[in-house]
C-alpha cells in the first residue's frame, strides 16, 4: 500500500509560491490541500494529479516552480561620441564572452537569460555555454554543456526581448560560481550591459571558445556585464526569490571587487547560515539609479523598470526597495558639455518622491507581491537637501504604506553626526558603504519581515 498523503492547509500553501499557484488552479488541487487523499498517494503523484488536472504538462509544472538564483539589471550603453572609456561597452565582436555568477539557490535544472533590451537591431549569439568556474577564466571542462535556444544552438533576440535558454540539468549549487560564456560575430559595439558588476568577466582572443577550459585564451578582463540577465532553477524543495532593487548603494558600488560583498550577498549568507536555504536573494540595482528620472548611463527610473526588474523574477515572493539619494543630489550638478549622465537636472521634492515610491508599492501589491521599503542612508548633504531626505525617511518609518521598513539610515548613521555615515562603514566618498558598511547594511535586514513575518 502506497503511504499516506500528508494534509497540506490552505494556509501552508498559500506560502509555498510559485507552487501554491498550481492548487488554486483548480478545485480538484484545492481538495488535495484541504483533506488527505482517501487512497493513499505520494506527495510526489500527487503534484503530477494537481497538474494533469489544471491542463499542465511536466514541463509547465517545472516552470512553475522555476525560481531565479542569480539576477542582473539590463542597462543601455550611452550611446554618445564623446563618452569616456569607461560609458563604452568591451568590443566583444568575433570573440567570446566569459562572465561568471554566484547563484543563491539550488537546482538541478537550469535556464539563462539573455537581454537585447536596449538593442536597435537583433542580436545574434552563435553559441553559448555553461560550466562551473574555477580560477579566474577557467572552467571545469567535465562540467561544461551547451546551451541551447528553441532546440538551436543560435540565439536570435529581437530588439527590446529577452530569450531564455532551453531547460538544462545541471547541478547548481549556492555559493558555487557558474561561468556562462556568449560567443558573437557582430561587430557592432553591445549595447544592453549592466555597466558596474563588480565581478570580473574574461574576453577571449578572437574566435569561438565557449569549450575552452584553459584561461589563456581570455586575456582580456573587464567589469560589466554583457546581454546576461539572469539564470533560474527548478529548486528540489519549493523556494522563492527576495529582489534588492535601487542604486549603487544595492549595486555594491565601492565594495570589494570578486569578494560578493553588497549587502544583497550578505543577507543571501545571513539566509543560508539560518538554514533558509530556500531562498534566494536576487540584485537588481543599477548604479546612478534614480526613482523618478531616466539617466543616458544609469539606467531607466525606477518606476519604469520596476515590473521587468522586480516583479517579473521568477519566484519574486518580497522586493525591497532602496533608492532615493540620487534624486535629492541629481538636481544639483551643474550641467556640462558632452555626455551629462545626470541629465535631466531636476530637483525633486518629497512628496514627489513619495508619489514614486507609492507606484511602486500599488504594482507590488497587484501583483500579489511584498514590497519593502528602506530609508535613504546620510550622505554628507547640504542642509536644502538633507531636509528632503530626512522627510523621506520619516514618511517611511511612519507612513505604514510599505509591507515593512528596513532602517538603512540607523544601521549607517554617525550617532555624534546622523547626517553623515559613521567613519568605518563608509567607503571614504561620504555616500557609498564600505565592505563593513554593507554587512551592517545586511545585519540590520529582519530576518521574519523578508520571510514574510510581522512589520
Amino acid at each position: 500500500m502506497l503511504p499516506t498523503a500528508p494534509t497540506f492547509p490552505m494556509s501552508l500553501i498559500s506560502r509555498l509560491s510559485p507552487l501554491s499557484s498550481l492548487f488554486r488552479r483548480c478545485r480538484f488541487c484545492a481538495a488535495l490541500g484541504q483533506r488527505p487523499l482517501r487512497r493513499a498517494l505520494s506527495l510526489t503523484l500527487a503534484w503530477v494529479l494537481c497538474a494533469a488536472a489544471a491542463g499542465m504538462t511536466p514541463a509547465a509544472l517545472a516552470e512553475n516552480a522555476r525560481v531565479g538564483t542569480w539576477a542582473t539589471a539590463p542597462q543601455a550603453v550611452a550611446q554618445h561620441p564623446a563618452a569616456p572609456s569607461f560609458n563604452r561597452a568591451p568590443a566583444a565582436g568575433g570573440r567570446t564572452v566569459r562572465q561568471i555568477v554566484y547563484p543563491t539557490l539550488s537546482g538541478n535544472e537550469m535556464r539563462v537569460r539573455l537581454s537585447n533590451a536596449y538593442g536597435t537591431q537583433p542580436l545574434v549569439i552563435e553559441r553559448a555555454g555553461v560550466a562551473l568556474s574555477l580560477r579566474g577564466a577557467a572552467i571545469d571542462a567535465a562540467t561544461a554543456r551547451p546551451l541551447t535556444f528553441n532546440g538551436q544552438p543560435v540565439a536570435r533576440i529581437a530588439p527590446g526581448a529577452s530569450m531564455d535558454s532551453d531547460p538544462l540539468p545541471f547541478a547548481v549549487r549556492a555559493g558555487a560560481p557558474l561561468a556562462i560564456s556568449l560567443f558573437t560575430r557582430e561587430a557592432r559595439s553591445p549595447t544592453t550591459w549592466h555597466k558596474i558588476a563588480q565581478q570580473s568577466a574574461f574576453l577571449s582572443v578572437a574566435g569561438d571558445f565557449v569549450d575552452e577550459a584553459k584561461a589563456s585564451r581570455f586575456p582580456t578582463r573587464f567589469t560589466n556585464t554583457l546581454w546576461l540577465a539572469g539564470v533560474s532553477v527548478v529548486p528540489d524543495t519549493p523556494a522563492q526569490a527576495i529582489v534588492a532593487i535601487g542604486d549603487s548603494i544595492t549595486d555594491g558600488m565601492r565594495s570589494t571587487l570578486n569578494a560578493n560583498r553588497r549587502w544583497p550577498d550578505v543577507l543571501a549568507r545571513r539566509l543560508e547560515s539560518a538554514g533558509r536555504r530556500d531562498v534566494a536573494v536576487l540584485n537588481l540595482g543599477i548604479s546612478g539609479n534614480r526613482l523618478l528620472h531616466d539617466s543616458a548611463c544609469y539606467g531607466e527610473r525606477l518606476v519604469a523598470r520596476f515590473r521587468r526588474d522586480a516583479l517579473e523574477q521568477p519566484g519574486v515572493r518580497t522586493v525591497i526597495v532602496q533608492i532615493g539619494i540620487n534624486d535629492i543630489n541629481f538636481g544639483y550638478v551643474p550641467p556640462h558639455a558632452g555626455l551629462d549622465c545626470d541629465v535631466p537636472h531636476v530637483i525633486v521634492t518629497a512628496q514627489e518622491m513619495i508619489a514614486g515610491y507609492q507606484s511602486l508599492i500599488a504594482a507590488a501589491r497587484a501583483r500579489g507581491i511584498r514590497i519593502l521599503g528602506t530609508t535613504i542612508a546620510p550622505g554628507k548633504l547640504p542642509p536644502e537637501r538633507e531636509a528632503v531626505r530626512e522627510a523621506v525617511n520619516q514618511w517611511v518609518r511612519a507612513g505604514g504604506a510599505f509591507d515593512g521598513v528596513i532602517d538603512f539610515d540607523a544601521a549607517l548613521r554617525d550617532p555624534a553626526q546622523p547626517t553623515r555615515m559613521l567613519p568605518r562603514l563608509d567607503s571614504g566618498d561620504g555616500t557609498h558603504p564600505s565592505d563593513a558598511g554593507y554587512a551592517a547594511m545586511a545585519e540590520a535586514v529582519p530576518l521574519p519581515l523578508v520571510l514574510g513575518g510581522a512589520k
